[in-house]
């Protein structure tokens, strides 16, 4: 049960604290709170079975609604607030949300869906300013006043560990948000598992209890990757930061002691760029990134500003920890420059974790590290379907085995490396490229700041390359020289000469999902429009 993960912070570390802006309390504090919401919730009539939506920026209260609504038997409901409006009416409706927890900043949306939202009762406000925001919404009141109004006792009950405890959606190339749900006993295995992948083997200490832990993953996207759960069983510091501002982290990292943050290479790119963390030591972050392949580029950064970095790999579906960095004492004795492109890799499998890359035949691919194919996956964590969805459900797990839609090799020493999505492969004239390959061979030239690469319809080759590139901040850059930068793997036999992109956009930005991919669906409509 979830409540379980509460009990081992009060007994090895009562004093350490939960930061978020000007609140701070310990972890006796936390449980108190917690208890209270459970109250909250039990009075305005939330049970079993019941699903409780949550539209805030990473807090402290998305931390106590982590734990308080699972552990009265009701659902949690991470809604992405970065969707579209009519997308963020469809999965709460879908969700049949009865009851919603919204930040003030989130009131103006809310509004306009209340009308298209049948299921859903009422709504507590979260506001972080002295006074809550005005609404035309039924609020039951403000969420700090409802916990003072209440006690701190609460018997939480036990049910059924394969209780669904969570549910959020995840976006597609086609069609409406899919609902993904876990249960009670996948997210303790999930986090027991993590804490030891994350803690146990040597020279992967990247998250213990001395730690002080800041997410740089918003808490509605695979529940911040399962580490709030992993870091409050373990009791250490967390500095949650609520909306995410580039300075903001970085002062936050600096101020309060942060040693451990994990984000998607978007989020981390902005971090190293942004104003504050050109004279801060970085020496001390513990990085993990994932949710997208990390470019060369980024990763040298990383290194020269003396940050710990790790990939990982997972996705909404797998709750999401699948495979993770991990180096030999003789790799990890390397120097840094010399770790960066094992580091780069997916990682090996996690424990637990039954991982195999397969063809399009359905056989298991060589371990050359060369050949290619899909990622599937078993797990004791994995959604088992998609909420009302069951056809779509039926195919996610077709033969038995998670469909991850992830292109992959294997090397001899079973490091997994992802080489594209299926949907993102590029081919051309009968061959496969790598978009993936081609960002990171791009970004390595010194004046590229980011890139992504698309695959558009080609009369005579069926589909070519073309790479959007944003230049480093006072740096000048044209087509022309990047094709002479990529000439140079050409040479060495990294790529072939066809893979070159004849078309390389100089752009000011490029798009990115909810959750700061880069968004190649909404590149490549784009393209299809311009013509």
């Amino acid at each position: 049960m979830i409540k379980s993960l509460l009990l081992s912070a009060k007994r090895y570390a009562p004093e350490r604290e939960i930061v978020c802006g000007n609140r701070r309390y310990d972890y006796r504090e936390l449980n108190a709170r917690i208890a209270r919401l459970a109250n909250v919730l039990t009075e305005a009539g939330i049970g079993a079975g019941d699903t409780v939506a949550v539209m805030d920026w990473d807090s402290h209260r998305y931390l106590e609604a982590y734990f308080a609504v699972p552990m009265i038997g009701a659902v949690l409901h991470h809604v992405n607030v970065r969707l579209s409006v009519d997308q963020i009416g469809y999965t709460m409706a879908h969700a049949e949300d009865r009851l919603v927890l919204v930040n003030d900043d989130f009131l103006p949306i809310v509004e306009e869906l209340a009308d298209r939202l049948p299921t859903v009762e009422s709504y507590i406000q979260l506001s972080d300013a002295a006074e809550a925001a005005n609404t035309s919404l039924k609020t039951l009141g403000e969420y700090e006043a409802l916990l003072a109004s209440t006690s701190t006792d609460y018997l939480f009950p036990d049910f059924d560990e394969n209780s669904v405890a969570t549910t959020f959606y995840t976006t597609g190339t086609t069609g409406n948000p899919k609902g993904v749900y876990f249960s009670h006993r996948q997210l303790v295995l999930h986090t027991l598992n993590m804490a030891t992948t994350l803690a146990a083997y040597e020279g992967v200490s990247l998250l213990r209890s001395e730690d002080v832990y800041m997410p740089m993953t918003p808490m509605f996207h695979v529940h911040a990757w399962g580490v709030p759960y992993v870091a409050t069983m373990l009791g250490v510091k967390q500095v949650y930061p609520g909306r995410y501002e580039p300075n903001r982290l970085v002062r936050l990292y600096r101020d309060e002691g942060v040693t451990f943050s994990h984000g998607v290479p978007t989020v981390l790119q902005m971090l190293l760029n942004c104003d504050e963390a050109k004279d801060t030591d970085l020496g001390r972050w513990k990085l993990l990134t994932g949710g997208a392949a990390p470019t060369e580029g980024l990763v040298r950064q990383m290194v020269e500003r003396g940050i710990r970095f790790y990939t990982g790999y997972g996705m909404s579906e797998t709750c999401p920890l699948l495979s993770l960095t991990h180096l030999t004492p003789e790799q990890a004795a390397l120097p840094p420059a010399g770790q960066v492109a094992l580091r780069m890799r997916t990682g090996v499998p996690i424990s637990l974790v039954d991982l195999r890359v397969v063809d399009e035949t359905g056989c298991e691919v060589p371990l050359d590290d060369s050949c290619v194919g899909e990622v599937q996956v078993r797990a004791p964590w994995l959604t088992q379907g998609y909420f009302r969805e069951p056809e779509k459900g039926a195919e996610l797990w077709q033969g038995g085995w998670l469909h991850t839609g992830d292109v992959a090799s294997v090397d001899a020493h079973g490091v997994l490396q992802i080489r594209d999505r299926i949907k993102d492969v590029i081919k051309t004239g009968g061959e496969w490229i790598s978009s993936l390959l081609l960002e990171s061979l791009i970004s390595r030239h010194p004046a590229v700041a980011n890139v992504a690469v698309v695959g558009v319809p080609d009369p005579r080759w069926d589909e070519r390359p073309l790479a959007l590139v944003v230049p480093v901040e006072g740096q000048e850059i044209d087509s022309g020289t990047l094709k002479q930068h990529l000439m140079q793997y050409v040479d060495n036999g990294e790529i072939n000469k066809w893979a070159i992109p004849q078309q390389i956009r100089i752009v000011d930005s490029i798009p990115v999902t909810s959750v700061g991919k880069v968004n190649k669906k909404q590149i490549r409509e784009q393209l299809a429009a311009q013509g």
